[in-house]
């Protein structure tokens, strides 16, 4: 690790912790030749996990995206912000716990539709009407009744 003051190579560690979450672990550092402090922070590198859109196109995840469908499906619910909060970080792990660098948009949709049931089914039925693209009434019915009768989901 270079130094930032002189840009030296060698440096000794004088203190290692874990950050809350223990992503990250922070190291407190001296310069060999000129004695600095400075801080490094060391955490393992994600690779990308990819989506694969409908239309063949390939992106880069973004929880970003998962949260602001949650927050659409969950407006004016009483879902809490941490609560979507917790539903896209369990989306994400178990995206990323698959160990498949690349996903199908198809396959985020049912693993969010699966951890939203278990929140709040309006804001679950909200969801799935705009990800199933409900055409008409009807399909809309048999939704709510899958829920009724607490069959698995659409």
């Amino acid at each position: 690790m270079r130094c930032p003051a002189c840009n030296y190579v060698e440096s000794k560690v004088i203190d290692s912790r874990a950050t809350e979450d223990n992503s990250t672990i922070r190291r407190r550092r001296e310069c060999h030749q000129c004695g600095t402090r400075f801080t490094t922070f060391e955490m393992v590198e994600k690779v990308p996990l990819m989506v694969r859109k409908k239309d063949g196109r390939r992106v880069v995840f973004e929880r970003e995206k998962v949260l602001n469908g949650l927050m659409k499906a969950c407006e004016k619910r009483p879902v809490s912000v941490e609560q979507m909060e917790e539903v896209a970080t369990e989306v994400e792990k178990e995206l990323r716990g698959s160990q498949q660098r690349e996903v199908s948009s198809q396959e985020i949709g049912e693993c969010i539709m699966r951890h939203l049931l278990n929140v709040d089914q309006v804001a679950y039925v909200r969801f799935a009407s705009v990800y199933r693209q409900f055409a008409d009434i009807e399909s809309f019915k048999e939704a709510l009744e899958s829920l009724i009768q607490n069959k698995k989901p659409l």
